[in-house]
């Protein structure tokens, strides 16, 4: 099967299999989604989840996250990995959207990368799953995938494998498909579970791949 074939028959699937595609992260706006997205590093969505309620019963806008002591934020994210690292970004950016965006979310990637906190993968989801601008986030499920399905190359990066990705799938398709590569990574595909030889697309891919892809 080649690369095209392939991505093809991956697409068509993962439709089947998801339909629709909800943001896992739980948010009112812009602001909590960035947020949220900046805690899910090294950090389960699940876990997430639980942890903003609490943060943003204290303070769920970028005005009211501004006056709040870096403590009392830490307080409420600890159990998310790198939380003081985490609580002085939240604590920062929020100083800076309400200095400088009247509180509100930017809608380009450069004002949001230059946010403390917020990389590429941050600022492409908000800027695909709030604003509607298309974007391929990579993070590690579709990392994954992505060379398990010979999408990329093996031993490529993130940024790499986000050009091969975009190049692959048209821009039309990006929002969704990126999402329902995560939820299929969870559910069916996941790092030491299929290893590339289990799920039903690796064996679509490679029906003849024997060794566990790792």
């Amino acid at each position: 099967m080649l690369k095209q074939e392939r991505a093809a028959f991956i697409s068509k699937r993962l439709n089947e299999i998801y339909p629709e595609t909800p943001v896992p992260l739980n948010h009112k706006d812009a602001y909590q989604l960035l947020v949220a997205v900046l805690l899910s590093a090294q950090c389960t969505d699940a876990r997430v989840n639980i942890v903003t309620p609490g943060l943003f019963a204290k303070a769920s806008n970028a005005q009211d996250m501004a006056v709040l002591k870096e403590d009392e934020i830490l307080e409420a994210i600890k159990s998310c990995g790198l939380a003081p690292k985490k609580s002085r970004a939240i604590k920062r950016l929020s100083e800076i959207l309400v200095e400088n965006y009247n509180g509100e979310v930017p809608n380009d990637y450069a004002s949001l990368e230059a946010l403390p906190g917020v990389g590429h993968k941050t600022a492409s989801v908000v800027m695909s799953q709030w604003f509607g601008f298309p974007a391929f986030p990579v993070d590690t499920h579709i990392h994954r995938l992505a060379q398990r399905w010979g999408l990329t190359k093996k031993n490529n990066n993130v940024v790499k494998t986000e050009r091969d990705l975009k190049l692959i799938f048209p821009k039309n398709l990006w929002n969704k498909l990126h999402l329902q590569i995560i939820f299929y990574g969870r559910e069916f595909c996941s790092a030491r579970g299929c290893r590339g030889v289990q799920c039903e697309i690796c064996t679509n891919c490679y029906p003849k791949r024997k060794k566990p892809f790792d």
